[in-house]
């Protein structure tokens, strides 16, 4: 007869391929097979950030909207007609070839680029925390399939036993009755 692997046999069947400390992949068996493992990624990490994250966030949000492409080009636009068509002479804010207008813009690029980086980071890290979360959840989903089963098998095994056992009462029976007849 087959043997039957235990949970932590299973587990660490299932980590063999990853590269893990010993130390990780212990605390990992725990959770698995002790320990709810399901958790809220976007929760765990609301509660870790602080004000400046979530000023990268916002600023990040409207950096990459549709609102801001079309809002900052007419900015451009309105900077350029102004300077060129509209004021005259020593009105003028930013003559042609518009030194101000890219020194605006390459200090806004300077700013903008490690705020929208600073986010795309924390974003990473979220998507690892769900990666490791989905992956122990399938781990774990494997492991009670895997009891589920080893149990089916011995219901069926008992249910032939008990058939088998219900073969020969019935004929034990019919052999008593024939004998008495």
């Amino acid at each position: 007869m087959e043997k039957r692997l235990t949970k932590k046999e299973i587990v660490k069947m299932l980590l063999k391929n990853n590269e893990l400390e010993e130390q990780d992949e212990e605390e990992l068996l725990d959770l698995l097979i002790d320990q709810p493992i399901s958790i809220d990624v976007d929760k765990q990490e609301e509660s870790k950030m602080t004000r400046g994250d979530r000023l990268a966030d916002k600023l990040s949000e409207v950096a990459g909207s549709w609102g801001f492409i079309l809002g900052f080009s007419a900015f451009l636009i309105f900077w350029i007609v102004l300077n060129a068509f509209i004021l005259r002479g020593d009105n003028k804010i930013d003559e042609y070839p518009f030194i101000l207008l890219n020194l605006l813009l390459s200090c806004l690029a300077a700013l903008q680029a490690p705020v929208i980086m600073m986010s795309q980071n924390r974003q990473a890290k979220k998507d690892s925390l769900r990666n490791q979360n989905d992956y122990r959840t399938d781990l774990k989903s494997e492991l009670i399939l895997e009891e589920l089963h080893s149990k089916m098998e011995k219901i069926i095994k008992n249910q032939k036993e008990i058939k088998e056992e219900i073969e020969l009462l019935k004929n034990s029976n019919r052999r008593y009755h024939k004998k008495t007849k």
